[in-house]
Order: C-alpha cells, then structure tokens, then sequence
C-alpha cells in the first residue's frame, strides 16, 4: 500500500505511479483518509507529470466502485452522452438536446451530468429550466430508462464520496484529474457513449482508459474548434472504440449532407434560459446551425449505442424522429415521469 507521502515523492520526482498504487491511494482519497493539503499536492502532481492511461483508469474505476449504481433491466443499448466541458465555447445544451432525439430514434440513454462549472448552462442547469425533477432515488432514474428511454443521474446524487475532493478543486482553480473522471464513471454503467473532450490528445488516451475499462463501443471526439462535441465548423477528430479495438479518424459535416459553417456564433447563449429556448427550437423543428449539430451528435449517440449500423443512418434517424414530433414527445414524457417520481419521494 502506498501512503499519499510516498505517492507526493514520487509524482514530484516526475515518476508514474502504478495501477495498484493508484487504486490504493484513490480509495484512501474516496474514503477521506487523506488531508486537503496531500489531496492538492497529489493533484497538482499529477498534473505537472501529465496522467497516464493506467492512472486514469484505476482512478475511474475506484470512483465507479464509490458511485451509488443505478439499477438498469438492459443495458444491451444503453448509451451515455456526455463532454468533459472545459472548452470555452458558451454553446447551448447540445448533447442534452441530442439525448432527446436519440430516444426518440430507438437509444437507452443514461445522461451523467451536473451544474455549469465553466460553461453557459450545465446540463441540470437546462434540465431544471425546463421543469424536470432532479432529486429522484436510483431506482427512479432506473425505470425513467426502463420506461421512456432516458434518466438522468445528477452527479452530487450519486458520487457522495466526492465531498472530500470538490473543496479541493475549487481552491486549486485549474483542470485536474477529476475534470476527465466525471464522464467516465456513469452510475448506470453504460457500456457504450459518445464522449466530448476539450482537448485532441484526450482522444486517444480516453478511448484506451475505456478499452481497460472493458467499455462496449465509445466515441471519444474534438471539434478542430476545440468543441467537446461533434462541431459544425470542420473536421471532428474521432476516437471510436468497437468490441475491443481503437480506430482514429476524421469526420466533417460535409460528410452527411450538411453544411460547414463559419463560426458557433449561432449557437452560443448566455444562460440555462437561452439554452432552453434554442432546444425547444431544435425539437420544434426550426433549421439551421442548432439543428445540424444536434443532427451530428445524436446520429453518433444512435451510432455508439448500436442503434444504427453508421453516422450517416444515424443523421437520418436523427431528423425523422425531430420531424415526426417524436422528439419533442420524448421531452415532454422524459419531464412528467421526473415530475411524477419526485411527487411519489415526497408523498
């Protein structure tokens, strides 16, 4: 067992620590055995070495061990979509929009998510404007997938474990290690997602994080804009992890019949509210920048969650189920059942 001294030693000395010692020093940090001041030091540590794919992995998989799980019938289909967030982009809730669309076309998809942390709106930021209920139990979240095809698990719900950590984080005010665990540690294991980063280089080292940690078919993309999502302006590195094995490659919107625009102005917003409206405005049907990029995203979430057999079957899934008013539905049921479960925990 490594002690958080000896780790400290070690990262300043620039050397990795093991995955045994990693999972070791993640439990003694999950479980608060560790000061904040050693909990810094190992942070900023880590950072200045740059984390490795072993310590990531045993890092993700000791914060699934601490989760509270979310209890799923099937997760055959079962996708999560989900950005690392960091990129700076003040975009509207696309993959939470392309989350409805994606049901709406065939997907079980389990969305991880908490509040804004450097972006316009988080995704429980816009899930709250709209009216749904956060606060259900896992069981809830559970049938909320069973039964319509979507749950959303408020992360502070089921990583209790973090409260040793998120002091530490805030004081520190720079991206750390906890920044790429998030997404990676979806309470209803889902086995397969479409994961935003916020740089290039997480493309590569994430999607082999996911194969160790036995994931079923995962898109790890980058805007070239810098876009934790599938982006409209040009090419979208794409790290796609099928049945064991790692393919990169590149994907333009182009590619799919749609058009490669100049800039995300048309699509960035100032709050939860704005971000609502150009959903609601997506799923009603409107054209245009908003519409193409949730188009992209949900066709990938379609794609990852083997829904559809490529991208391109995918975007058009994708529109059928907006111009159908299938997606619009899927909204509406997603925010009564949360409504109607919430009302149930308190009766």
């Amino acid at each position: 067992m490594i002690t958080p001294q000896q780790a400290i030693a070690r990262l300043i000395d620039n050397n990795e620590l093991f995955y045994d010692e990693m999972t070791d020093l993640m439990r003694q940090i999950m479980s608060g055995q560790v000061p904040s001041e050693q909990i810094a030091a190992i942070l900023t540590g880590l950072r200045i070495k740059v984390e490795t794919v072993s310590e990531i992995s045993a890092a993700a998989a000791v914060m699934r061990e601490f989760a509270t799980p979310v209890p799923v019938q099937d997760n055959t289909h079962l996708v999560d979509i989900v950005g690392t967030g960091g990129d700076g982009a003040q975009t509207f809730n696309i993959s939470s929009t392309a989350m409805f669309v994606a049901a709406a076309a065939g997907a079980k998809v389990a969305k991880h998510g908490g509040r804004s942390v450097s972006s316009s709106s988080g995704a429980a930021d816009v899930m709250e404007q709209m009216g749904a209920s956060l606060n259900l139990s896992p069981e809830q979240v559970g049938g909320s997938i069973d039964n319509i095809g979507i749950g959303f698990m408020f992360a502070p719900n089921h990583h209790s474990a973090m409260r040793y950590v998120a002091p530490v984080r805030r004081s520190l005010g720079f991206r750390s290690i906890f920044n790429i665990l998030g997404p990676l540690t979806n309470p209803a294991g889902a086995p397969n997602q479409l994961l935003g980063v916020f740089h290039i280089d997480l493309c590569g080292i994430l999607s082999r994080v996911l194969q160790q940690l036995g994931s079923r078919h995962v898109l790890v993309v980058n805007g070239s804009d810098g876009l934790d999502e599938i982006t409209i302006t040009g090419a979208t590195r794409v790290a796609e992890l099928h049945n064991g094995r790692i393919s990169e490659y590149d994907i333009t919107p182009d590619q799919f019949g749609l058009p490669v625009y100049a800039n995300l102005d048309d699509i960035r917003v100032a709050d939860s509210t704005e971000s609502l409206a150009m959903m609601n405005r997506v799923l009603a049907g409107e054209t245009g920048a908003a519409r193409d990029i949730v188009l992209l995203n949900a066709a990938a979430c379609l794609y990852a969650g083997d829904i559809v057999p490529s991208l391109q079957e995918g975007v058009a899934a994708a529109a059928q189920a907006i111009d159908s008013g299938k997606a619009k539905a899927k909204q509406q049921a997603f925010i009564d059942y949360t409504r109607q479960a919430a009302a149930e925990q308190n009766a």
